[in-house]
């Protein structure tokens, strides 16, 4: 089990490369999915993701990974993804 989120401090190599490969370099600062993928050592054995965003109220808001987050989630192998 791992936690993620979003930073506008911290970035990542492959952050930096999947970002490109999306056509969006200036994205590099690591999002909730991505950090939370960084922190498993094997991601093979990860089967499925929760994506979570609350407004300031605590009420649940759109989190559908983003293009970036998307192959990040597809090159980890993950086989289910449920968002709020």
């Amino acid at each position: 089990m791992s936690i993620g989120r979003n930073s506008y401090l911290k970035t990542h190599p492959l952050q930096a490369k999947l970002a490109k490969e999306v056509g969006q370099e200036s994205r590099i600062y690591l999002h909730a999915e991505m950090a939370a993928l960084l922190k498993i050592k094997d991601w093979t054995k990860v089967h499925k993701m929760t994506v979570v965003r609350l407004n300031k109220e605590g009420k649940p808001m759109n989190a559908k990974p983003c293009a970036i987050c998307q192959k990040a989630i597809e090159l980890a192998g993950v086989r289910m993804v449920d968002h709020t």
